[in-house]
């Protein structure tokens, strides 16, 4: 297929939106074979069926590379605790936060929670998402996380959408360990952790490093065997306080480190030095109500890469939007449009360990969003506005 006729954002440096007027795009099944004006197509393509887009704008399309989606229950009670002046901590040691999300997770049904998932999903699609990142992280237990990952792999089966999988098993120690953080990461999380890889469910290691979750000790042994066995890690860390998180995520070259709201210009240069992306998360900042902000200019000096994800969870970013993570990204971080995006395709696309997407360049994976706006800054600057016109999936309309 050739499209024609498009106002091609190709995002091809960090630089600018590297936009192509009256650009051009030929497909080759699911792969980009060719991108550049009209008056330089190769004849190679110059017979291929075309499709006009009549003048509107191409992105690529849309990655979400930390959500929660699988899940059972919700917390609408917890958000209106916070709001009477409950903590997100104080909800959390009164047996709220996650542990409250494990109970619902555990009893739920593989079908509700795929169904209850779907329902996320299709609003994320909407908005041009074709690549989704879903941890597990609320069983807490043997079964239930690995029900989780079956269910989060069953998501790309029933919708056109790609999934990558993250074992979140150090999220939380649930309430039969309460008080024995240690033993629950040796008797249940890194036997879990090997039992997912063992049934290919994973494709990589995460973790919640903080104070109401688990220390840099014990999320450096949950690391120690997620390289055992090859797979790659990433980190939420530094949300609520610094205690050493991003550093370790860096030691580790993980793939990205998480929230980041506490990290300091010292976690900055650790992470540039691991090419560690930083990742972060303004639904949850919002949700929460927080006033640490994630140092976005120390991030930018050392040249460390942002992305942006909707962090969709129960607790603290109940969020499917995209665009409106690229909104609160500009608005709450002083991020610019140009970051927004380019933290939304090509910096996301990274933080999962992939390079073939989010770009707009030959040999990259002909995953596109049509959109009815003028420019790409549009994209951040509308709220509550979806203009998708066409999402493109494996060089398909």
């Amino acid at each position: 297929m050739l499209l024609t006729n498009g106002q091609v954002a190709t995002l091809k440096d960090d630089d600018s939106f590297g936009l192509i007027e009256d650009g051009v795009i030929a497909l080759d099944g699911a792969q980009i074979a060719w991108v550049g004006i009209a008056a330089d197509v190769p004849d190679t393509y110059r017979n291929l069926p075309t499709h006009d887009l009549e003048g509107r704008l191409v992105t690529p399309a849309l990655i979400d590379c930390h959500s929660h989606v699988v899940f059972g229950g919700n917390r609408a009670a917890e958000f209106e605790q916070r709001l009477n002046g409950a903590s997100y901590e104080e909800v959390a040691k009164a047996g709220g936060g996650i542990v409250s999300t494990v109970t619902a997770t555990r009893a739920a049904s593989d079908e509700t929670l795929l169904a209850d998932a779907l329902k996320r999903v299709d609003t994320m699609i909407a908005e041009g998402v074709t690549l989704l990142e879903v941890k597990s992280g609320y069983g807490l237990d043997r079964d239930s996380e690995l029900k989780m990952l079956r269910v989060a792999r069953r998501i790309s089966e029933v919708r056109p959408i790609d999934v990558r999988t993250s074992f979140l098993g150090a999220h939380a120690a649930p309430s039969e360990y309460t008080g024995h953080p240690d033993d629950y990461i040796d008797e249940v999380c890194i036997p879990t952790l090997r039992a997912a890889h063992g049934e290919g469910l994973i494709d990589a290691v995460d973790g919640f490093c903080e104070g109401i979750a688990f220390d840099t000790s014990q999320i450096a042994r949950v690391f120690t065997v997620a390289q055992e066995l090859g797979l790659p890690v990433k980190l939420h860390a530094e949300q609520l306080s610094n205690i050493g998180g991003t550093q370790l995520a860096a030691r580790h070259n993980a793939l990205s480190a998480d929230h980041v709201e506490y990290a300091t210009d010292d976690d900055a240069a650790a992470l540039a030095n691991s090419g560690t992306v930083a990742v972060v998360l303004p639904g949850a900042f919002y949700t929460l109500r927080e006033t640490q902000a994630p140092p976005i200019q120390s991030f930018r000096d050392h040249g460390v890469r942002i992305a942006l994800a909707t962090d969709c969870n129960p607790g603290s970013s109940p969020l499917t939007s995209p665009l409106l993570t690229m909104n609160m990204a500009c608005t709450l971080f002083r991020m610019t449009p140009l970051e927004a995006l380019l933290g939304m395709t090509t910096h996301a696309a990274r933080a999962l360990g992939e390079t073939n997407r989010g770009r707009i360049i030959a040999g990259n994976r002909a995953d596109l969003n049509i959109w009815d706006v003028a420019h790409p800054a549009e994209l951040s600057y509308r709220i509550g506005f979806n203009p998708l016109h066409t999402r493109i999936f494996k060089g398909s309309l």
